[in-house]
């Protein structure tokens, strides 16, 4: 991990002069891009019934994760402990507003009851505070626990809500206090999210830290685009929608 001086000297960097770009991965063919997918459900409404529904479609398509709320990470892990599909939980949802041990607390608990991966929400205040001691040891504190369980860190920036010098300061936070990715949206702010985005948060995080683009993406061109802009990982609940397009398309051709 590197230190905060270390940090904040690389982010003033790159207010100046972004790093090189780096190509994105090639877009996958097929019903590839499932593997691409988080199968989000994060409504506060959804029942039992509705993420049973969720983690069978999952299998049944082959996406990476299934992404759900904390007190349904039980049931998740009860359906997909013996299939290739990841249990993905939220912490400090949707607002990134609790306090860090608070955080850490919801992480060491989620993890315990079956999930591998941890999309947490970056404390938006204190970065627009300037607070950035502060939003690093946010993030290094879920890192940490996450680690200790060798299950990966996604924070969500939720960008809609940034200006180009947060979003460049937040990833670079991210990415030096050992996330694994970085996320652009909750899907409950004001936007979701633009393929600018993802290209600037991919152009910093790349190639050590994985960008995460969720909020907005409901077609297969969508799916599309946020990977040519340099995303690795995709959160929508539209995944059947997209890749049943994907295999469609790919017959066509």
């Amino acid at each position: 991990m590197h230190t905060l001086v270390e940090t904040l000297t690389l982010a003033e960097k790159y207010l100046v002069q972004l790093p090189p770009a780096i190509p994105a991965q090639r877009t996958p063919a097929g019903a590839e891009i499932a593997a691409w997918i988080d199968h989000t459900l994060l409504k506060p409404e959804a029942t039992r019934e509705q993420i049973a529904k969720l983690c069978q479609e999952a299998i049944e398509f082959g996406f990476c994760s299934v992404c759900v709320n904390p007190v349904y990470v039980p049931l998740a892990y009860s359906i997909l402990q013996n299939s290739p599909v990841k249990v993905c939980t939220v912490v400090g949802f949707p607002l990134g507003a609790t306090l860090s041990r608070s955080k850490v607390s919801e992480t060491e608990a989620c993890l315990q009851a079956g999930a591998c991966e941890i999309d947490m929400v970056l404390a938006v205040g204190l970065l627009k505070s300037k607070a950035y001691e502060s939003v690093f040891e946010d993030v290094a504190g879920v890192v940490e626990v996450s680690h200790a369980h060798k299950a990966l860190v996604k924070v969500i920036l939720e960008t809609s809500a940034l200006t180009r010098e947060e979003k460049i300061y937040a990833s670079v936070l991210c990415k030096n206090a050992g996330a694994s990715f970085i996320k652009t949206s909750t899907g409950f702010g004001a936007g979701g999210a633009t393929i600018e985005d993802v290209e600037l948060m991919h152009r910093i995080a790349a190639p050590q830290v994985f960008v995460k683009a969720s909020g907005g993406i409901r077609s297969l061109s969508d799916a599309q685009a946020m990977i040519g802009a340099g995303a690795s990982r995709l959160g929508t609940s539209a995944g059947v929608a997209i890749v049943t397009a994907a295999l469609v398309q790919g017959v066509s051709t």
